[in-house]
């Protein structure tokens, strides 16, 4: 008879509340401290006296429960994660950096790793490194970019296109002039102004760009240097000619050094026709200048006024007419400019009324002692030219007709008034020195 496979038989299902299959009892003759302590001293013994290689000593590390308390596997996977993490240098095995169980690696002893000695790297000084302080400054100046902006260059012109001019200044890339500012005033023709190999002195107005190139410009640097001369013609008081080219409801227009001026009305001898004034050439003064603003301002008033000043002096005998009278005083018409002769200046003697002395309109003679031009002052004298104090209450014919001779005199004593306190002046400030 043919034999028929079984069929499988089931497994029999695990009976209701029962219970799991006991292990059987284990009895720990000696306690895992003393069971640690023997061990490690075996191993330290089989190390002492038969030393292994570093391959074996490795196999001892993953091998002992004792001194990690994981098995093989979680050792090796742990070890690998560690040099994946933190590689040793290259030609150095993770075996030879820590060495034998128990023991201290230590890096002097091994030839292979000398560029990772602490002590040595700490005593190491600046002179050990091939170090050149010389050439490294030389390095940062070769590198240094070219053209702060506001800075003053100069250059060779190497190309000049359409809509500007190429300038070497001396950085990585030719600095670009655009044509509207290659000067002041329209230029025709760009090339016949700056031809190739031309020395320019320019002006910084934009840093280098992505590709180290920067701009320039004449116009700037040429409109700078005119506002610095304006500035000290102003300083020094100075007259300037003006040619007027345009004007306005307010005044005149017209060009200095390049810039724009503007005259007010109110500051023209003639403001009433200003208009005719233009095409013709007038002498002025400044009122303002200021380039941070690029407000200049002329006065034609008080360039006639510093004109009058200029032929003026201390001691000076003046002759007027008295434009008005006021409660301290006479203002006196010396043509063009006016001077004060101030109530405590007009006699030595006493003074009930100023009517008494002089009207309006009254010719007159007096000795300048003061000279302001900033202010516009001029202060006048007739107390100097009395023989006898209130001389010129009692005789004003007779002092105004010996004024000249009386002048010298008077202007005598101011110049000896005028050196004794010069002198006194001198004398306090060398005393305060010592002091």
């Amino acid at each position: 008879m043919a034999d028929f496979p079984q069929p499988p038989k089931k497994p029999t299902p695990p009976r209701k509340n029962a219970e799991p299959p006991r292990k059987p009892l284990q009895v720990l003759h000696i306690s895992k401290k003393e069971e640690q302590r023997t061990t490690s001293d075996k191993s330290l013994e089989q190390s002492s006296d038969q030393p292994e290689s570093a391959s074996l000593q490795k196999k001892n590390i993953s091998e002992s429960p004792i001194r990690t308390g994981f098995k093989n596997e979680e050792i090796n996977l742990r070890k690998n994660n560690i040099e994946e993490e933190f590689p040793p240098p290259m030609g150095i095995s993770m075996g030879d950096l820590l060495g034998p169980p128990g023991q201290k690696k230590d890096f002097r002893e091994d030839s292979q790793v000398n560029d990772y000695q602490t002590t040595d790297r700490e005593s190491r000084s600046v002179d050990d490194f091939d170090f050149d302080e010389d050439a490294f400054l030389a390095a940062l100046d070769e590198n240094e970019p070219i053209g702060s902006t506001g800075e003053i260059a100069k250059g060779a012109v190497i190309g000049v296109e359409s809509d500007g001019v190429y300038v070497d200044i001396g950085g990585k890339a030719p600095g670009f002039m655009p044509k509207k500012e290659c000067g002041l005033g329209v230029i025709t023709n760009i090339k016949e102004k700056f031809p190739k190999g031309l020395t320019v002195e320019v002006l910084v107005t934009r840093e280098q760009n992505a590709d180290g190139m920067v701009t320039l410009s004449c116009r700037a640097l040429a409109l700078r240097k005119s506002w610095e001369t304006l500035l000290q013609l102003e300083k020094s008081g100075q007259l300037v000619t003006v040619k007027i080219n345009g004007f306005n409801r307010g005044g005149v227009t017209c060009d200095l050094e390049g810039l724009r001026g503007f005259i007010p009305r109110s500051q023209l001898e003639d403001g009433e026709n200003h208009q005719n004034l233009v095409g013709s050439s007038i002498s002025v003064a400044f009122l303002e200048v200021n380039p941070d603003t690029r407000k200049l301002v002329l006065s034609q008033k008080k360039a006639a006024l510093i004109s009058r000043f200029r032929e003026l002096e201390l001691g000076q005998l003046v002759e007027g007419k008295v434009a008005a009278i006021k409660p301290y005083g006479f203002f006196i018409d010396l043509g063009g400019i006016s001077g004060l002769l101030h109530q405590s200046m007009i006699t030595n003697g006493s003074l009930r009324s100023l009517r008494e002395v002089f009207k309006p309109g009254d010719e007159i003679k007096a000795i300048i002692t003061e000279l302001n031009i900033s202010r516009g002052r001029i202060a006048l004298n007739t107390a100097l030219l009395e023989g006898i104090p209130g001389e010129i209450i009692s005789d004003k014919e007779k002092l105004m007709n010996e004024a000249e001779e009386r002048s010298k005199l008077a202007r005598q004593r101011m110049n000896e008034t005028i050196e004794k306190e010069s002198i006194e002046k001198q004398k306090n400030t060398s005393e305060g020195n010592n002091a």
